[in-house]
C-alpha cells in the first residue's frame, strides 16, 4: 500500500513560514555502525553550543514562537531538536537508541532543527497528515500508556486515527518508534526560521547520503510546499 504524507491546509495557512522535507527509505534493517559519522555531526553542535546556548539559536527560537502561537508553553514542551541540544549541552552526549535514530538525532543537533523518524510499517494508510487534532485520536506513549491529544494541537495522524507525534514536538510515539524490527522509515525534517528551506534541503541531502552509505537503501525525498504539499511513499 502507498501512503500519502501531507500537511493539512490549516497548518500551511497558520504557519506560512514552515519549511518541510521528507525522506522514505527501504532496507534499513541491516546492522550498521553509525557512531563515527554521528559523532562528527554531534561535534558540530558541541562547537556551536560553546559559543551560545540552544535557547539563543534562531532555529530554536522560531519553534518556541510556534509553540506559543499554538498555546503550548515552550519551556514545558520543547521541540525535539531543542531537547536534544539541551541534553547534549548538559551531559556532553546523546542517548544511543538505534543506528539510524542516533544518526538522525546527530544531524538534528548539527542543524538545530527537529528530525522525526517513523517506522513505516506501523503507520496505517492511505494518509499520514500533520494537522490539528480533533481530540479523538490515540497516542501510545513510550511507557505504553494511551493518551488523547488535546483538540487543536498539531499532531501526525494516520488513517486509523493514531497519533504518531504530539504537540508538533517530533517525539515519536511508542507505537511507531524505530527498533530492531524496522525495515522501512519515513524521516521528516521541519523548520520555522528564516532560511529554513535551505536548512531542510541540506538535512535531507545529508540524511539521504548517510542512509545510502550505511545501508545501501532505496530512498526518495521531497521538499513540501503549499503548492506541492504531498509525498507518496511505500510502493
Amino acid at each position: 500500500m502507498t501512503v500519502r504524507f501531507r500537511h493539512a491546509d490549516p497548518v500551511w495557512a497558520a504557519f506560512p513560514e514552515l519549511s518541510a522535507g521528507v525522506l522514505y527509505a527501504a532496507g534499513v534493517d541491516a546492522p550498521a555502525d553509525t557512531r563515527r559519522r554521528a559523532a562528527g555531526y554531534t561535534d558540530r553542535a558541541v562547537a556551536r553550543l560553546a559559543r551560545a546556548s540552544e535557547g539563543e539559536f534562531p532555529e530554536v527560537l522560531a519553534w518556541r514562537r510556534t509553540f506559543s502561537r499554538m498555546g503550548v508553553k515552550p519551556t514545558q514542551y520543547r521541540s525535539a531538536s531543542e531537547s536534544l541540544l539541551r541534553r547534549l549541552r548538559k551531559e556532553g552526549a546523546l542517548p544511543r537508541i538505534h543506528p539510524l535514530v542516533d544518526l538522525c538525532n546527530a544531524v538534528s543537533v548539527a542543524y538545530a532543527v527537529p528530525v522525526a523518524v517513523l517506522d513505516v510499517d506501523r503507520i496505517t494508510g492511505p494518509l499520514l497528515e500533520v494537522r490539528p487534532a480533533r481530540g479523538d485520536e490515540t497516542y501510545t506513549a513510550f511507557g505504553g500508556g494511551v493518551e488523547r491529544p488535546a483538540p487543536g494541537e498539531v499532531t501526525f495522524v494516520d488513517s486509523a486515527g493514531r497519533a504518531h507525534a504530539r504537540r508538533w514536538t517530533h517525539r515519536q510515539s511508542g507505537h511507531s518508534a524505530v527498533g530492531a524490527h524496522t525495515g522501512r522509515v519515513l524521516v521528516v525534517a521541519e523548520a520555522m526560521h528564516d532560511g529554513g528551506a535551505e536548512t531542510v534541503a541540506e538535512v535531507l541531502k545529508t540524511v539521504e547520503e548517510e542512509v545510502a552509505a550505511h545501508w545501501a537503501a532505496t530512498t526518495a525525498t521531497a521538499v513540501l510546499t503549499p503548492a506541492a504539499p504531498e509525498f507518496v511513499f511505500g510502493h
